[in-house]
């Protein structure tokens, strides 16, 4: 295998000549070039109305809601069901441009997928002492790529701040020795840099089979460790890792257990502060609703559904709990820190679900800027309930608020969605359907950056498998009218260079470029 080739591509100056374009204003509130017209709307419902409305975080229970008819506009104005079999049915605005199929590796090492970068408590992405510091979950690359999960282990790369964007990383090694995490799977999180050369990293503990000795062998919980880095004109490593501590489970009577749902979901902490509320700590984290699918618990709400009353498109109640939705039980949790040393936290009600729509609402972001609070996630096609449909990649809502009745960005959520056929049933990217888009499945684990750079890893383009970091995209996000564009004139037609993830200096504020 060959590994990243920093002139591959000559994307150096055109990523730089798009960021010096941009100049200083924040690009998720920019104004943008009008997107590519998508094909007409077809006959549908109407989506819910959202008022963006911001509630108290901590002392409200009121949760936005990614509806069923929001989830619906995806057909509706998204698609276009006279494409020829195979081809791209979505607008450009929304597609991430078509990935090569001699894409180069970051390392011939260990497989590479979710990724995140050294930041602060405002999410800017921090350079140390002249390096860039990313995180990945990695296993051994002689392992089949499908059968990772159950090896992940949380890895790192540095490279100079001062690199072009397309130099290449160096992979540092496994984060954590051996055996010291609380479990014997380490799954997605984040990484703050603290004062001096504290850092403290927020990460996934999952247990597959035998459960290793010392540990209690939770099937998942979030977990949080104290440790330093240190940094030398030769790189940069970590040292001095304390005790691993349990933060979070799942309760049970917000967030579904185990015991409940053995397809239940609870992982990806991240972690933020808010302006509005100085002095606090949050942490989004994915979850699913509580209950036992089947049971009156689980049934889809007609405020789940979000019709319009009167609306001639809507689905009833009894109709869409017919169709076993009771499974699609995803959200995204909140939790703030009761303690300054961020080991202590107190759960809260989640603040979006999709109840009846999608059953993962992965690796949930936060990005506040000019008084919106932009919240992402990123999910599959084929996590969706029956009679939905949309493509795998990025999600996104916009609310005044961390707790808002959070407004679906381009009416249905979809922000960034790999180039997919939607007239043709969901697939898995382990098994793509023969004649479906060879670029279904190219990227997934989307990680929004300060202004919107998104950077995520290769799935499956056209049968080739990835296990490394794609090209970053740009998206261009409008919050006061809630929709958003991929920008095209960044990098070459829409492809920056690979594994692109700038630190940004400043401290102050969120979506300040380097």
């Amino acid at each position: 295998m060959t590994p990243l080739n920093p002139t591959r591509r000559g994307f150096g100056a055109l990523a730089l000549g798009a960021l010096a374009a941009a100049g200083t204003t924040s690009v998720l509130g920019a104004p943008r070039a009008a997107a590519a017209p998508a094909a007409p709307a077809a006959e549908g419902p109407q989506p819910t109305p959202h008022t963006q409305k911001a509630y108290d975080p901590i002392d409200s229970d009121f949760h936005g809601r990614w509806t069923r008819a929001d989830a619906r506009q995806i057909m509706r104005t998204q698609n276009d069901t006279s494409v020829e079999r195979g081809e791209n049915s979505m607008p450009e605005s929304i597609t991430m441009p078509e990935i090569p199929k001699d894409f180069p590796i970051m390392t011939d090492e260990v497989w590479v997928w979710d990724t995140w970068s050294l930041t602060d408590e405002h999410s800017n992405q921090m350079s140390y002492k002249g390096w860039d510091v990313i995180f990945s979950l990695v296993a051994p690359r002689d392992i089949p790529f499908d059968e990772r999960h159950w090896s992940a282990r949380i890895g790192y790369f540095t490279r100079p701040s001062s690199a072009d964007p397309d130099e290449a990383w160096t992979y540092g090694g496994y984060l954590f020795e051996d055996e010291t995490s609380l479990s014997n799977t380490e799954w997605s999180g984040s990484a703050r840099l603290l004062q001096g050369n504290k850092i403290r990293v927020f990460y996934t503990a999952t247990t597959f089979g035998e459960k290793r000795p010392g540990t209690d062998g939770k099937p998942a919980v979030l977990a949080t460790v104290l440790g330093k880095i240190k940094a030398t004109k030769k790189g940069v490593s970590f040292s001095g890792f304390g005790e691993h501590v349990e933060i979070a489970e799942p309760d049970g009577t917000w967030y579904q257990t185990q015991e409940q749902n053995q397809y239940f979901s609870f992982r990806d902490p991240f972690t933020f502060e808010d302006p509005a509320t100085p002095g606090i700590t949050f942490m989004l984290f994915e979850g699913c609703g509580a209950g036992v699918p089947g049971t009156e618990e689980t049934n889809a709400t007609a405020e789940d559904l979000g019709y319009v009353d009167g609306d001639p498109f809507a689905e009833t109640v009894d109709e869409v709990n017919a169709k076993g939705v009771q499974y699609q039980r995803g959200n995204i949790g909140l939790a703030w820190a009761d303690s300054s040393d961020l080991t202590s936290w107190t759960m809260l009600p989640p603040i979006l679900t999709a109840y009846g729509v999608n059953d993962q609402t992965e690796r949930p972001q936060m990005i506040i800027e000019d008084g919106k609070y932009f919240l992402f996630t990123i999910s599959h096609q084929f996590t969706y309930a029956a009679g939905l449909r949309g493509p795998d990649g990025v999600y996104g809502f916009v609310g005044d608020g961390i707790r808002s009745d959070f407004q679906p960005l381009n009416s249905s959520g979809v922000v960034l969605g790999s180039p997919v056929d939607l007239n043709l049933p969901a697939d898995a990217p382990e098994s793509p359907t023969a004649g479906q888009n060879p670029r279904q499945f190219q990227a997934y684990s989307h990680y929004i950056q300060p202004g919107g750079l998104v950077q995520s890893f290769i799935d499956n383009v056209d049968g080739r498998r990835g296990g490394t970091l794609s090209p970053t995209v740009k998206v261009d996000v409008d919050g006061a009218t809630a929709t958003s564009a991929v920008d095209y004139s960044f990098g070459d037609n829409g492809l920056g260079p690979y594994a692109y993830i700038p630190t940004n200096k400043r401290k102050g504020g969120v979506g300040h470029y380097k």
